[in-house]
């Protein structure tokens, strides 16, 4: 058997988000394989064997890798469009473009949207498509194959929607799945995709787009098919005052009822947004343990409020954050949601006493393990948890100056990523991607837009 081979990182200070929020001003970190074998303070231990590599991380902040738990790859070309739209605005006039992307377009708009994301400190990401138009080609197995090629831990929501125009919902007739089609082309991707081991890549969830966008049996029996099949659920909701008028006219009781009547609360389950929640929502989610990805830059861009974020904390509410599709937060990065997190809730009834930097990077890292399904192989830096973890440079014109690391990171400026690890491996070192080229992503996704664009002109 060949040698267990170790990396050191030496010299740095180091936030572990540990349950007792442990930090280290001077420490080290050990690797071995794809695992954090030890960390502590001071000089990594004498004596370690088959060290293959030495990182001098000095002016560094090392913390667990971001996890990022909702998002909408595809829409990385079509961004820039409908600027000054609400969300059912937004969503009437993107879904006619939208309907019309095919496997080309879906991987390189995956490519883009997985290379900012790794660029910023993403080392787990998640990517909900809904979008499958006839004849689209395997949208899917593009997009795993994309997280595959840029290293990163990824996770599958597998989409769906049935509820087009003739039924009353948003997306072209064209646009949407039947039933039958829907869940049997969710079941085969989980079968044929998921990993449900502890240090998996690539795992699969089952996530029916919207109450507006789907039909009540495909929530219903969603919800059963993932149960079944032993994988989490995702889906949006209470993103909109708009939202929570449709759903009281079409079912007669507000989004968190409803979802509830379908099966749709549970451990095993996460929303995205969670804007407009009362204290009974709330109560719901913290009793049944449901989670919530918040997107605070896609609710300011789309405004649709402030998400209250401290009362879910406080609550015992699972929250992460998620970039959300950048149609509608065109950076498409996620270590900009730390700080945007931290700020747009302090503008909420909790003010100051809101949010703080470390509350914020918990969110990012642990908070988003825990509503994936995965705090106990990622999230926070301890030993035996999956060596997923990213040295931030905070010896810089922008960050040198303040004294706090983890305050730098998270109210100042977007910290350069000098190296990120996943699994054990490096993707990204100074601020550059290892695995891909990013100036050929670049060129692809320009290409794609201005295709997509042209073939949605012509209608």
């Amino acid at each position: 058997m060949a040698a267990v081979q170790r990396i050191v990182i030496e010299n740095c200070s180091i936030a572990t988000v540990d349950a007792h929020d442990t930090e280290y001003a001077n420490g080290y970190v050990v690797v071995v394989g794809n695992r954090i074998e030890s960390l502590g303070a001071g000089s990594a231990p004498e004596g370690l064997e088959n060290v293959v590599r030495r990182i001098d991380a000095s002016g560094h902040l090392v913390t667990p890798g971001l996890v990022n738990t909702h998002h909408h790859f595809y829409q990385w070309i079509t961004r820039g469009l409908a600027t000054d739209h609400n969300l059912f605005n937004w969503l009437v006039a993107l879904y006619p473009t939208w309907a019309r992307i095919d496997e080309p377009m879906v991987r390189a708009a995956a490519q883009g949207s997985l290379a900012m994301l790794a660029r910023g400190g993403v080392t787990t990401a998640l990517d909900h498509h809904y979008v499958f138009p006839k004849g689209s080609g395997d949208l899917s197995g593009a997009i795993i194959g994309a997280a595959r090629e840029m290293g990163v831990r990824f996770t599958l929501a597998r989409g769906s929607m049935d509820r087009s125009e003739k039924d009353g919902g948003l997306p072209p007739d064209f646009a949407v799945e039947t039933l039958e089609g829907a869940l049997a082309a969710t079941e085969a991707t989980v079968r044929e995709h998921h990993d449900a081991s502890f240090d998996a890549m690539t795992q699969v969830a089952v996530a029916p787009c919207s109450p507006f966008s789907v039909s009540t049996e495909l929530m219903r029996e969603g919800a059963e098919l993932g149960r079944r099949l032993g994988v989490r659920l995702h889906t949006h909701g209470s993103e909109t005052v708009e939202e929570e008028q449709f759903c009281k006219e079409l079912f007669g009781m507000g989004p968190t009822d409803y979802f509830e009547s379908t099966g749709w609360l549970g451990e095993d389950v996460w929303m995205a947004h969670c804007v407009h929640m009362n204290d009974s929502d709330i109560a719901a989610f913290a009793r049944t343990k449901t989670g919530v990805a918040h997107c605070p830059s896609s609710n300011a861009r789309l405004a649709a409020g402030i998400a209250r974020v401290p009362d879910m904390l406080a609550a015992g509410v699972p929250v992460g954050l998620g970039v959300d599709g950048t149609a509608s937060n065109e950076s498409g990065e996620l270590h900009t949601e730390l700080r945007n997190a931290l700020l747009i809730n302090r503008l909420g009834a909790h003010r100051e006493a809101a949010l703080n930097a470390r509350q914020a990077l918990r969110l990012g890292t642990y908070g988003g393990a825990q509503v994936l399904g995965r705090a106990r192989e990622i999230g926070s830096l301890e030993p035996g948890k999956l060596a997923d973890l990213v040295l931030w440079n905070l010896d810089t014109l922008a960050h040198a100056s303040i004294a706090d690391p983890v305050t730098a990171l998270v109210f100042g400026a977007a910290a350069p990523v000098t190296a990120s690890f996943v699994n054990g491996r490096q993707i990204v070192e100074n601020n550059r991607l290892l695995h891909v080229d990013e100036d050929t992503i670049a060129r692809s996704t320009r290409e794609e837009a201005r295709r997509l664009a042209r073939i949605a002109a012509q209608g």
